[in-house]
């Protein structure tokens, strides 16, 4: 069996029941490289034999009855016979097994049987163009027949019409079956099609999760383990330091430890927790954290400045109220561009000045910007490493928010960080 567009057919095409799909008949049957009878259709073709058989003997004892033995009866016992034994590849040729039956049918009354069992197989297996077709061949046949040997019980009209009305219904009978199996298989795709589309879902949905993960550990830790890291340095490059220093910087290594396993319990705790939205319950620090944030890299020894030129007019001042005004997404994000620059400050800028500045009012939106000089510290032949995706993260963060990312070399040799945020009014 081969497609014509050279691709594997589907359980439709095989069966024949979409157009202009196949070359060749679409069921083969046994032993013709085709699949073999299952029991199902073993027993239906042992039915439809039987079927053809008895009405074939009760045809032809009635018209031996009438006309009693002859040669005209022995070849219409013999052709009939061999019809009903023809049936057996009924589904490898339906429409040439028809045809020839319909052929015999004309002086064979044994084979009225094979004849309707031939209707029905083309109609449930052919489109209904070639139904129609073999359907009205043997109609005119039946007529044929009737005007050659007239029923002495019925006149020639109504012969005709009780053939005409048994060879539809047989046919509309194989069209339903027909449409049957067309729904079943139809249904049978459609569910293949929704098992594979919940399997893409479900992998997408994997990805996402797993780039929230290391968006989300990226974002609370690198920050954390970035200051663990400068304070380490400082004792390895100061091993004469004053007593009282080393256990400061150690009291700060121990305290950023366990504030770094804090973060990644909560994270991991937020991550496992069934949320619609992934971000509602996250224990994320937004602006009213920054001072806390600048704080810490202060004492890891950087030089910060912050600039606050935010509208808070309306708020006598009050920096929690407006804080309070921006959407939830939009104060976390911010939080991140600043623990971001500082970060990465930090990282690729040892001794440079930060300055973190933040403009815009309620309905005009809100720029933040981080910007760093040229490197002025001594440089060190051990750099904090990072995984290199931080900025990357970032901007899907800011687009997320509804803001744009800017990030680049600035004139003075440093390093610039902005992001445009919405602030609705």
């Amino acid at each position: 069996m081969t497609a014509v567009s050279g691709r594997k057919p589907t359980d439709l095409e095989l069966q024949g029941l979409l157009p202009g799909q196949l070359v060749t008949e679409p069921d083969p049957g046994p032993h013709c490289g085709g699949p073999r009878r299952s029991a199902r259709d073993w027993v239906v073709d042992v039915l439809c034999f039987l079927i053809a058989l008895g009405l074939g003997a009760w045809t032809f004892v009635d018209v031996l009855i009438n006309d009693g033995w002859s040669a005209l009866r022995v070849l219409d016992l013999a052709a009939g016979s061999a019809a009903c034994v023809s049936l057996w590849w009924r589904r490898r040729w339906p429409v040439h097994l028809a045809l020839a039956i319909t052929a015999v049918s004309t002086f064979a009354t044994s084979s009225t049987g094979a004849v309707l069992i031939a209707i029905f197989t083309v109609a449930v297996h052919r489109k209904l163009a070639v139904t129609a077709v073999v359907t009205a061949v043997n109609i005119l046949v039946g007529m044929l027949y009737f005007a050659i040997y007239p029923d002495d019980e019925l006149p020639y009209a109504g012969s005709v019409a009780f053939v005409v009305l048994l060879i539809v219904a047989v046919a509309m009978w194989g069209m339903f079956v027909r449409a049957r199996r067309q729904l079943v298989l139809s249904l049978r795709e459609r569910a293949r099609q929704a098992e594979s589309e919940a399997h893409l879902r479900v992998e997408q949905g994997r990805h996402r999760e797993r780039e929230r993960i290391a968006r989300e550990m990226h974002d609370v830790l690198a920050h954390r383990l970035s200051l663990l890291s400068v304070h380490a340095n400082a004792l390895v490059y100061r091993p004469d330091a004053p007593a009282e220093d080393i256990a400061q910087a150690s009291g700060i290594i121990r305290d950023s430890a366990h504030q770094a396993l804090q973060d990644l319990r909560e994270v991991i705790g937020v991550l496992r927790a069934p949320a619609a939205d992934p971000d509602d319950d996250a224990p994320h620090p937004t602006l009213d954290d920054l001072t806390s944030l600048v704080g810490e890299s202060r004492q890891a020894g950087m030089h910060v400045t912050v600039a606050d030129d935010r509208d808070l007019a309306a708020h006598e001042g009050n920096t929690h109220e407006s804080n309070s005004q921006l959407p939830a997404a939009v104060a976390r994000c911010a939080y991140r561009v600043v623990q971001e620059g500082l970060t990465n400050a930090r990282k690729h800028a040892r001794g440079a000045r930060v300055t973190i500045t933040l403009t815009g009012s309620s309905g005009d939106g809100l720029q933040v910007r981080v910007h760093n000089t040229a490197p002025s510290g001594p440089s060190s032949s051990e750099r904090i490493p990072g995984a290199g995706t931080g900025l990357v993260g970032l901007s899907e963060r800011v687009e997320l928010a509804g803001g744009t990312l800017r990030r680049g070399p600035t004139a003075d040799g440093g390093f610039a960080l902005c992001a445009d945020l919405p602030w609705p009014a």
